[in-house]
């Protein structure tokens, strides 16, 4: 990894900081693997944050709910405590957890609790005409926006499983910034449900109502197709990846543009963020992997895969999976340039003809819970280790794996095409174009 400066506020002049990179390459190679860093919690961090509910009281104030709020958590905690009758200090070790939840250091251990789900766990919506490319769930997993090829954007009641709305796209539309004409390629969510946002090869990044489903604002700035989009947790703070080779950071709560972050040399493919201001970006065929601290204005460099880096996703705040076209998955650990774990040919065909490309990464965020999707015909999910990766089980699923992820912390949900989100290199006649949402049973004691 290399720690490099990587920015320039509000104007379009490279840095070249990618090409320095490479000219210390060797200098850099013979150096230890392990970075050494400032510390990377500040002192707010270190305080367990209360639960937020709603006022019970219209007219309290601000002391008198704040009184409110901590009486009810050290009610939860006394009830907690009387709960174990094992002698073991049930109010430390929660305290403990909301610690480290609160600074994304976090890693539940939940993935031996799960089971292979049955047909019955697993059921499909149908809407799209053409491949499912994207999706972004609500924080509560009540709702799921997916997008598609066909330029449109479809909401989903997850408990009913019915459309509730539809965002029509595509080129016999009235040209408008209003509305996507190309490939919806991303989508993104805000914490508190208030804004989504699309991203597509026409160049812009939409945002939209989620309740209303109306049009509320389009940002203009990247040259190319949109590929990625993040909203970092608990803020209205969105970072876009384009194939312009750029990332750029834009403010909700102004609706404007901040900055953009230069380093990447090809397509930046996806993007992630969590609690802390920084997000992390796939390179595409620049073999990357980039995690960009903004406060700090510099990026580490993460190099590990042999092919182009299509996927990326934070597992917790010290810890990502990774995905490439190389076949291989990667588990990386914050503080070192190199892969802690590297499973090649991960989704292997028997069929060795078919290139098996690592098409989609999720994880249960904060938990040793991580799952991959491909071409092959399988979902498959791994259990994390301290370094390494264990294969737990896998789902059948026929068609292309354009997205995962988890809700609620026991259902998974895929986006499934007939072809690759970015192109046409291979058509799965017989799969469909559908939402499937897999219910993840738990192992019965």
């Amino acid at each position: 990894m290399v720690l490099v400066k990587n920015r320039k506020r509000g104007n379009n002049i490279k840095t070249g900081n990618a090409g320095n990179a490479k000219k210390k390459k060797n200098s850099e190679d013979t150096h230890s693997d392990e970075i050494s860093s400032e510390s990377e919690l500040e002192d707010n961090d270190l305080k367990p944050e209360l639960p937020v509910t709603d006022s019970e009281d219209e007219n309290e104030t601000a002391q008198e709910k704040k009184m409110r709020l901590t009486k009810k958590y050290l009610d939860e905690l006394k009830t907690l405590q009387e709960q174990r009758k094992d002698g073991v200090d049930a109010v430390g070790t929660k305290l403990e957890e909301d610690v480290l939840d609160k600074a994304g250091r976090l890693q539940r251990k939940v993935a031996d609790k799960f089971a292979p789900p049955t047909s019955g766990d697993i059921s499909v919506l149908k809407g799209h005409r053409l491949s499912v490319t994207c999706m972004a769930v609500s924080q509560n997993g009540d709702m799921v926006f997916t997008g598609s090829k066909d330029c449109s954007i479809i909401k989903w009641d997850l408990s009913t499983k019915k459309k509730l709305a539809t965002i029509q796209g595509g080129k016999k539309l009235k040209s408008t910034s209003k509305h996507h004409t190309e490939h919806v390629l991303c989508l993104a969510l805000t914490s508190d449900g208030n804004y989504l946002a699309s991203g597509s090869m026409d160049k812009l990044i939409l945002i939209w109502s989620p309740e209303t489903c109306s049009h509320i604002h389009t940002f203009v700035g990247h040259r190319d197709g949109v590929l990625g989009l993040a909203f970092r947790t608990n803020s209205h703070q969105l970072f876009s990846s384009s194939q312009d080779r750029t990332v750029k950071v834009w403010d909700l709560d102004t609706m404007g543009y901040v900055e953009t972050l230069y380093g990447h040399q090809d397509s930046v493919t996806a993007c992630d963020s969590l609690i802390r201001e920084r997000c992390v970006t796939a390179g595409g065929r620049d073999g990357t992997i980039r995690v960009w601290k903004i406060v700090e204005e510099s990026q580490l460099v993460y190099h590990g895969h042999s092919g182009s880096v299509d996927c990326v996703k934070f597992i917790n705040e010290e810890h990502m999976i990774s995905g490439s076209d190389d076949g291989s998955i990667c588990f990386w650990g914050s503080m070192k340039k190199r892969p802690l774990f590297t499973i090649k040919n991960a989704h292997n065909l028997a069929d060795s003809s078919r290139q098996t490309w690592i098409t989609a990464v999720c994880s249960m965020r904060n938990s040793d819970l991580v799952a991959t999707g491909s071409s092959d015909g399988f979902i498959r999910l791994w259990k994390c280790g301290d370094r390494n990766l264990s294969p737990l089980f896998i789902i059948p699923v026929l068609g292309f794996v354009n997205d995962l992820n988890f809700v609620n912390n026991d259902t998974l949900i895929a986006a499934i095409g007939q072809e690759h989100k970015l192109g046409r290199w291979w058509k799965l006649k017989e799969s469909k174009n559908v939402v499937m949402v897999i219910k993840l049973p738990t192992v019965k004691t």
